[in-house]
């Protein structure tokens, strides 16, 4: 079973589209095991935008000059977010099929971005304004080993049975 982490940022807060985001994840079977809302401040959005992400946003840095990171941070500390961490088998490549690549425009219909964020990359970096692509979700297993403790206290994730490993047991 893995454990990943997802945030529904700011903006899909303000949209008002967490229980339409909340509810595509447990479709799939996904347990929800922890959830809370927070205010990031500068110092806690920096430790989620870990420095060591600067490379890849190396690219957009060298062919924009834009600090990506920067306004990652930024963004993070608009609004509130809700953050959850979800369990599953291949949680991690669950969660990222159904959220769909970084970018908007990129991202195929029935993705939480596909359907519900729609600025393309080279908009964004022509008008110099940040995707603002409403979630998060930890990229690999390595990311997801980072980022649900950053987020999560132990007490905080919980075990139980859901309705599916209920009816498994009765087999």
């Amino acid at each position: 079973m893995e454990k990943t982490l997802v945030l529904i940022k700011p903006d899909g807060v303000q949209r008002g589209l967490v229980g339409e985001i909340i509810k595509r994840f447990e479709n799939t079977g996904l347990k929800i095991i922890g959830m809370k809302m927070v205010w990031t401040d500068e110092n806690f959005a920096r430790k989620h935008y870990r420095e060591d992400l600067d490379i890849r946003y190396k690219e957009v840095k060298e062919k924009y000059g834009r600090d990506v990171r920067k306004e990652l941070v930024e963004y993070l500390k608009e609004g509130p977010v809700i953050a959850f961490v979800l369990e599953g088998i291949d949680a991690i490549k669950m969660v990222r099929k159904l959220v769909g690549v970084t970018y908007p425009s990129e991202s195929v219909p029935g993705t939480i971005r596909g359907d519900f964020a729609h600025i393309s990359k080279n908009y964004a970096n022509e008008k110099e304004i940040m995707v603002r692509n409403l979630i998060h979700a930890s990229g690999d297993e390595a990311d997801a080993k980072i980022e649900v403790p950053l987020w999560f206290k132990p007490e905080e994730l919980h075990s139980y049975k859901t309705f599916h490993d209920l009816i498994a047991l009765k087999k």
